[in-house]
């Protein structure tokens, strides 16, 4: 029987400690420049003290003209490479090994950012307040994203990371090629269902091309969207068969975007209760996954579930991400015994009768769920504890105040 503590070998050689995985979680700790300094190190080297296999950062945009959110670590060259590397060597301190999730947010960027255009696959903007109108990209565009992908990658093995991950979820760039909501090109990249997995595909190849062999490439895919019309649990199974026939180390399953977010925690109660909100997908595409191992994340939060689903054979892998925040030895916590479930922290957003008129209540909640998250890891990187009795009204404040820093500061070189 597969048990949490066991190590798992990866298709590249890559081992994983154990099958307990610290999940992406955006810290918006780069510095002026976007690189990476001592306090992701120091948040680092707390969480790999915690006993995962394995820490995957959160995003690492590949063009600073185009972040999810001011103080995303971004890598266009190896301009910062010796502290990328103190950032890899923190988890490779504590026993751990450690992915860097490459992103390019597309008409996700920079939301309060006043002037900025977003770039997409087509002209859709985000269902969202405020929301910019994204230009599409054209056909040179899109192949330099890809090769920015790539050469973010080379950058990342030069820093000692043990791998990456191409985020392929939660409404970002990738997702927006997969989704036919969002993707109404009819050239080469768009038009039907293989047409609109190729930047996904060609992102994968074009990586692996630009790494060593012994350096692992995955992929963070959603199992859907949850949207009327977009991309499905049966869209999502096409492209596990298709990355499984790539030289593809690990799958994440998640699901939601920003729109319908799953991922942030502000699923439906019927969706919370069943523990790992993506399992019963991950089961469903055991086969066609091949011999790529799967992990899950979303809703794990008792010893028992992480184990069962190991034992059933349903994933490889086990995510968590939010109880890490408060509990950032969840993964020692687990595995010695110390806990059988782990705590996780929600707030919702307030004169809820009066917003619920003009907003999506759930979508609000999920965005402030996630900046409230983005507070306590700053916490946590200036090696503070985290502040539990943190509420709506001052994490709103900081939101704003962090992704709004730059709004009316027009910079050059934006699309």
């Amino acid at each position: 029987m597969v048990s949490l503590a066991d190590p798992l070998d990866l298709p590249s050689g890559v081992r994983l400690p154990n099958r307990i995985a610290k999940a992406a979680l955006s810290e918006a700790l780069g510095d002026g420049d976007n690189s990476p300094d001592e306090r992701l190190v120091t948040l680092y080297r707390r969480w790999a003290e915690g006993g995962y296999g394995l820490l995957i950062t959160g995003n690492v945009m590949v063009d600073r003209a185009h972040l999810g959110e001011p103080g995303n670590v971004a890598i266009e060259d190896d301009r910062a490479l010796p502290e990328l590397t103190s950032w890899a060597k923190a988890a490779h301190d504590g026993g751990a090994a450690i992915f860097a999730q490459l992103n390019h947010p597309g008409r996700q960027s920079n939301l309060l950012h006043i002037g900025h255009t977003p770039v997409a696959p087509s002209a859709v903007p985000l269902a969202l307040p405020g929301a910019a109108v994204p230009r599409e990209l054209t056909p040179t565009e899109i192949e330099d994203i890809i090769d920015r992908f790539a050469t973010a990658a080379a950058v990342c093995e030069a820093a000692g990371f043990d791998g990456v991950q191409i985020h392929a979820a939660h409404g970002y760039l990738v997702t927006q090629f997969l989704s036919p909501l969002t993707n109404l090109r009819d050239d080469e990249w768009g038009g039907d269902p293989t047409r609109r997995m190729r930047f996904l595909l060609e992102v994968v190849r074009r990586v692996r091309t630009r790494v060593s062999p012994g350096f692992a490439v995955s992929v963070k895919l959603n199992s859907a969207d949850f949207q009327r019309g977009g991309f499905d649990e049966d869209d999502s199974r096409v492209v596990v068969a298709a990355l499984a026939q790539e030289a593809v180390d690990l799958i994440e399953v998640s699901g939601g975007n920003y729109e319908s977010p799953a991922m942030s925690g502000s699923a439906a109660s019927s969706t919370r209760a069943r523990e790992a909100y993506f399992l019963d997908y991950a089961r469903s595409v055991r086969e066609v996954a091949g011999t790529v191992p799967l992990a899950v994340t979303g809703g794990f939060r008792t010893r028992s579930g992480m184990q069962d689903a190991l034992t059933a054979g349903d994933c490889d892998v086990v995510g968590i991400a939010r109880p890490t925040v408060t509990t950032t030895d969840a993964a020692d916590a687990i595995l010695r015994g110390r806990a059988v479930t782990l705590a996780t922290h929600e707030i919702s957003v307030g004169m809820r009768r009066l917003l619920g008129r003009v907003a999506d209540l759930s979508t609000l909640d999920g965005v402030l769920n996630l900046s409230w998250n983005t507070d306590q890891l700053h916490r946590l990187a200036r090696g503070q504890e985290p502040d539990l009795g943190r509420g709506a009204l001052r994490t709103a404040a900081a939101m704003v105040r962090r992704n709004g820093r730059i709004s009316l500061k027009p910079r050059r070189g934006l699309a």
